[in-house]
C-alpha cells in the first residue's frame, strides 16, 4: 500500500519542481536575453523563489527590491539579496499587515528614480498580501466582504473582482504611482483561464502604457504536461463544489482502464457558521475517501500547489480504501467532519494529510488517482 501512495506524492513532488517560480522566472529572463539594471518587486505566495529567479540571472544588475509575501514565507531565507527589502503580510483574508504592505509598495515606487525599470513578479496571493483602500472603504469591510465570498464558495474571479472594485491600486490603478518607466510583469497564473486581470487583482492590468511588457511565465497547464509522460492528464479543468468533484473523479477512476490519472482544479466548499479545520483540497480528499469502497484499490491525491490549503499549513491529503477506517479509529465521524469543513481534523487522525511547506509556486490545484 505504501508503495501506492509513494507514487503519487513523487508524481506531484516532481510536477511542482517544474513549476517552481524561481526556474521559471529564470528561464524567462534567459528568454528575453536583456541584463540591464532594474528594481524589483516580487508579490505573492511564490515571491520568495521568483525574486531568487531574478537575482540569480541579474546578479550586480538588481538595484533595488521589495518583497512582499505570506507570513512565515520568507523567515531565514539567506539567499535574498541585502539590497531587497522583505515584508510578510496575511493571507487569505488581509489585515492590518496587508495595508502596511499596500502603504510600503507606494513608498517604493514613488522613492524610485524617475525613468528607471521596474521588473514586476506576481503570483497568486498577492490580492490579499497587499492592499490600499478607496476613500470609505475599511479594514472590517474589507475583512467581512472576503469572508463573505469565501464563506458562500464564490471562485476566485467573483473574489477578486472585489478587491478591485475597493482598491486604489488594483485593476491597474497602481500605474498612477509608477511615472514614466519602462516596466515588465512576469505571472505565475493561479487562476483558471490565466487571466491577467484576475491574477493579483490586476495590479497592472489594463495597462496605459503600449510598451508594457508582460508574459505568464507558468500555470497549472504547464505542470500537468509534465505528468504526460507517467500519467493520463485529463482535459478537463474541475471547477466548483468540492463533494461533486470528488464523486465525479472517484466514479471516473472506477471506470477507467487501471492506471495513473491526473486533473487540473481550482474547487469551492461552502462554509458553515464555525467551520472547523481544513481546506477545499482537505474537503476533497474526505469526500473522495466517503465514496471509496472498503478493499477498492483507488488512491486519490488532492492538493494545492503552494503548499497551503485554506488557512492550515497542510498542502491537501491522498486518501484510499482505508482511509474512514484509520480515521474511525480516534472517534472521528468522517460524514460529520465533512459537514463541519473540519475534514482535517480526521484527515490529521486518519494520517492522510499532505505537507510539503511553502513550494516556491502557486498554479491552482491538482488531483491525481491511481487504479489498480
Amino acid at each position: 500500500m505504501s508503495g501506492h501512495r509513494n507514487k503519487l506524492i513523487e508524481l506531484y513532488a516532481s510536477a511542482l519542481a517544474v513549476v517552481n517560480g524561481e526556474q521559471a522566472v529564470y528561464r524567462a529572463l534567459v528568454g528575453r536575453g536583456r541584463r540591464e539594471p532594474c528594481h524589483v518587486v516580487a508579490i505573492g505566495k511564490a515571491a520568495v523563489a521568483m525574486l531568487q529567479g531574478a537575482s540569480r540571472y541579474l546578479h550586480g544588475n538588481l538595484c533595488s527590491g521589495l518583497l512582499i509575501t505570506k507570513h512565515d514565507h520568507a523567515a531565514g531565507n539567506s539567499r535574498l539579496p541585502k539590497q531587497v527589502q522583505v515584508i510578510e503580510a496575511a493571507h487569505p483574508v488581509p489585515d492590518e499587515s496587508s495595508l502596511q504592505a499596500g502603504q510600503q509598495l507606494l513608498t517604493y515606487l514613488q522613492d524610485l528614480p524617475a525613468g528607471e525599470p521596474v521588473l514586476f513578479l506576481i503570483s497568486g496571493g498577492t490580492s490579499s498580501l497587499v492592499e490600499v483602500l478607496e476613500e470609505g472603504w475599511t479594514l472590517e469591510g474589507l475583512q467581512a466582504a472576503t469572508q463573505e465570498l469565501l464563506a458562500n464558495g464564490s471562485s476566485i474571479s467573483e473574489i477578486n473582482a472585489m478587491r478591485r472594485g475597493l482598491s486604489l491600486i488594483k485593476g491597474g490603478k497602481l500605474w498612477q504611482y509608477l511615472g514614466e518607466r519602462p516596466v515588465t510583469c512576469l505571472l505565475v497564473s493561479d487562476v483558471p483561464g490565466d487571466d491577467p486581470h484576475v491574477i493579483g487583482s490586476g495590479l497592472l492590468f489594463p495597462a496605459p502604457l503600449a510598451t508594457f511588457d508582460w508574459e505568464i511565465i507558468t500555470s497549472n497547464r504547464q505542470m500537468l504536461e509534465a505528468m504526460t509522460t507517467s500519467c493520463s492528464v485529463m482535459p478537463d479543468f474541475l471547477t466548483g463544489d468540492a463533494e461533486a468533484v470528488a464523486q465525479t473523479c472517484i466514479e471516473y477512476l472506477r471506470q477507467a482502464p487501471a492506471g495513473l490519472y491526473a486533473w487540473g482544479a481550482e474547487t469551492t466548499v461552502k462554509l458553515p457558521a464555525n467551520p472547523g479545520r481544513g481546506g477545499r483540497n482537505q474537503h476533497l480528499a474526505l469526500a473522495a475517501a466517503l465514496h471509496i469502497q472498503p478493499g477498492e484499490n483507488l488512491w486519490l491525491l488532492a492538493a494545492g500547489t503552494d503548499g497551503t490549503d485554506g488557512v492550515t499549513a497542510d498542502a491537501g491529503a491522498l486518501v484510499d480504501c482505508g482511509t474512514l477506517q484509520r480515521g474511525s479509529y480516534e472517534n472521528l465521524d468522517p460524514l460529520a467532519c465533512l459537514q463541519n469543513a473540519d475534514a482535517g481534523t480526521f484527515l490529521e487522525a486518519s494520517g492522510d494529510l499532505l505537507h510539503t511547506g511553502p513550494t516556491g509556486t502557486n498554479v491552482m490545484d491538482v488531483i491525481i488517482g491511481l487504479k489498480l
